[in-house]
């Protein structure tokens, strides 16, 4: 039993910190790089917004874009209707088909 306990006591901490980086490495490629690479596509496609692009808001409203500002986009929803909206909250620009 004094054996174990001394084989224990003589181990050194390079293979914790081993396994430590190791699962941070997972993490970064399987969470952390994923969602940087959807950050920056999102502020490309908000920066590429532009008039008469068809676009669907955060909270599903389809709509073309009449006027635009650095932090504000207006939307025709229908013949009549007019609503403005922060940049942010534009989800994505819709294709032709859609």
């Amino acid at each position: 039993m004094n054996l174990a306990f001394a084989a224990a006591e003589g181990t050194s901490m390079f293979p914790t910190i081993l396994s430590f980086g190791f699962m941070f490495v997972i993490f970064y490629f399987l969470l952390i790089r994923p969602q940087q690479k959807r950050t920056k596509q999102r502020n490309a496609m908000l920066s590429d917004l532009k008039k008469n692009d068809k676009v669907v808001t955060i909270g599903g409203i389809f709509g073309t874009i009449v006027d635009i500002t650095e932090d504000k986009v207006t939307l025709r929803v229908n013949e009549s209707t007019k609503m403005t909206f922060d940049r942010n909250s534009v989800n994505g620009v819709r294709n032709e088909e859609n």
